[in-house]
């Protein structure tokens, strides 16, 4: 049976400009980073889809190397645009990224025009389309002058490829020199893809933060659950099924100490107080004061992402819940 998106799916988000774009981009978006590989189940895969569209969210976020393996995220994720979702195309933005390891050999990584390009190339194959709407470089490359790196962002736009394009993982700094050199080249650069959550203030400390909301960038934030720490999910401990079980590439167990589990759950005695889980409201402050554009999710299952969505549902923080959360994240 065909998937039909439901009426009222855009009376349940909250859409905010990206920059100084006339691009707006949901609150919440939805990442292909986890769930979406070979040995995840398809069938699962588009019922997180259908979801999260049905609910207003409108931003599908990939990457080159999305797996595993690299590049089934891409291909999964294109047998369902090109499937259920394909009368919905010009509703959605669709973003992919190159800057980290995807083949053997010196033209397989990091930021060289060569490697951005093809990359792309490959990516639009993977999902079956003609482009994307935004083409991220995703890691600043010190091997590689930065205008080179930005020219094929520039080339990407200019040959219909990509919309708009974005970087991921640049400090304040860097920001400021891509954007000059997209700017000289009259490229649409609208955003910047970053880590950013209550235990990972990065984007504060290297003047991103600050930069891009003074200067017409858009800031999409990713890890906003710290992996999944900001969630229930370890309030008692480790689960056999988590994460860390699993695989523990990203989130180890030795990350768990004493120290973070007692945060965890101070952080979710707050919450409960506030009307939320832990993973709302660790959403909702990342998008606290409108300097970050949206929030990037992961799920599992389509009931993580109405949850979480129903973190824009809650009252704004106080003064004193602010200096309660910061105060917990430095203990």
């Amino acid at each position: 049976m065909m998937y039909t998106a439901q009426d009222d799916r855009y009376g349940k988000m909250v859409y905010n400009r990206c920059g100084a774009s006339g691009l707006k981009l949901p609150a919440v978006s939805l990442g292909m980073w986890h769930n979406f590989g070979t040995n995840d189940d398809f069938d699962n895969m588009k019922q997180i889809c259908f979801t999260a569209f049905d609910n207003g969210i409108s931003n599908f976020d990939l990457a080159n190397n999305y797996g595993p393996k690299p590049g089934s995220a891409e291909e999964n994720f294109g047998r369902i645009i090109n499937g259920d979702l394909k009368p919905y195309r010009d509703e959605l933005v669709i973003s992919t990224k190159a800057g980290y390891l995807m083949w053997p050999g010196p033209y397989g990584d990091f930021g060289s025009r060569k490697y951005l390009l093809a990359s792309l190339d490959q990516s639009l194959k993977r999902l079956g389309l003609e482009y994307v709407d935004i083409f991220y470089h995703h890691r600043m490359d010190p091997g590689t002058p930065l205008e080179e790196s930005m020219s094929a962002l520039d080339a990407a736009v200019k040959s219909g490829k990509a919309l708009y394009a974005g970087i991921s993982n640049y400090d304040g700094s860097h920001t400021a020199e891509a954007m000059a050199i997209l700017k000289r080249l009259n490229c649409p650069f609208i955003i910047n893809q970053s880590i950013y959550s209550i235990f990972n203030r990065r984007i504060e400390e290297n003047g991103l933060k600050g930069y891009a909301s003074q200067n017409g960038c858009g800031i999409i934030a990713y890890s906003p659950l710290a992996q999944g720490m900001l969630t229930s999910r370890y309030l008692e401990g480790v689960p056999e099924d988590s994460r860390i079980k699993k695989s523990g590439m990203f989130l180890k167990a030795t990350d768990l100490t004493e120290k973070r589990l007692s945060q965890i759950r101070s952080l979710n005695a707050l919450a409960v107080r506030r009307g939320q889980t832990l993973a709302q409201m660790a959403l909702a402050w990342v998008l606290r004061d409108g300097d970050v554009t949206s929030v990037l999710i992961g799920a599992s299952k389509p009931s993580q992402v109405i949850e979480n969505i129903a973190a824009l549902d809650n009252p704004a923080f106080t003064a004193e819940e602010l200096g309660e959360i910061d105060n917990i994240s430095k203990m």
